[in-house]
């Protein structure tokens, strides 16, 4: 089977799964960290829009609901609420500077090559619809894998946690007819209240160490304990 003998709405699937890919690169190449929470919308919205074609191409109801829920949710509220927490802590004009930029692009680059390899055995299926999708799929999950290794902010590190999230959804939406509806509402749930809680977090680590730097953390933890020393001196 080739790609001209699929259907349009499956065609129109892979687009949108290619343009989730693409926004997964934005979001590691991105210095400006509110252009990465709204680059993650846009995901959020580009996933949504692939659930409402899945529902359409399936003939699957649930799916309909799915849609909603992935708009509300990873389209708007998240995005919403990661923006508002960068506001709040004062990040707005915040920008990293990501090391090794061209390596960690090259880097993006293997991975979705060996997504493709990966699952190169469904050709001899002639399953290349299904190919595809959970190819896209794998290397979503891991450039948001990627991106949490390589960047040093916190809450661009909890995009790359969601954009994974979404790359494991967006498997399940286009490759398996969606997750059964108690499933995904638990997955929801789970996510929205990850959302919140890294909130929480931040504010916490903002107020002990004023800055949300995973490497400033990094030298914090290696920093030797001196409580020990000063325990000795008194007792001296």
């Amino acid at each position: 089977m080739t790609l001209n003998a699929l259907t349009l709405l499956q065609q129109f699937l892979i687009l949108l799964a290619g343009l989730s890919l693409f926004v997964s690169f934005i979001l590691i190449a991105q210095p400006r960290l509110v252009a990465a929470i709204h680059s993650f919308a846009w995901q959020g919205v580009l996933v949504s829009a692939l659930t409402l074609t899945a529902a359409m191409t399936n003939q699957a109801p649930p799916l309909y609901f799915s849609a909603g829920l992935t708009l509300v949710l990873k389209g708007l509220f998240i995005p919403w609420l990661l923006h508002r927490l960068a506001l709040r802590l004062g990040l707005e004009g915040h920008s990293e500077t990501l090391r090794w930029p061209e390596l960690v692009l090259l880097a993006g680059v293997f991975l979705v090559i060996f997504s493709y390899w990966l699952v190169e055995p469904m050709v001899e299926r002639e399953l290349i619809f299904t190919r595809n999708i959970i190819a896209v799929s794998l290397a979503v999950v891991l450039l948001g894998f990627l991106m949490m290794v390589f960047r040093t902010q916190a809450v661009a590190q909890v995009l790359g946690f969601m954009s994974m999230e979404n790359g494991l959804f967006l498997a399940a939406v286009s490759a398996t007819t969606g997750m059964p509806m108690v499933v995904e509402l638990g997955v929801a749930f789970d996510v929205l209240v990850a959302a919140v809680l890294f909130g929480v977090f931040f504010f916490q680590i903002r107020e002990s160490i004023d800055s949300l730097d995973v490497d400033r953390l990094n030298r914090l933890a290696e920093t030797p304990d001196v409580e020990p020393m000063l325990s000795e001196e008194i007792g001296e």
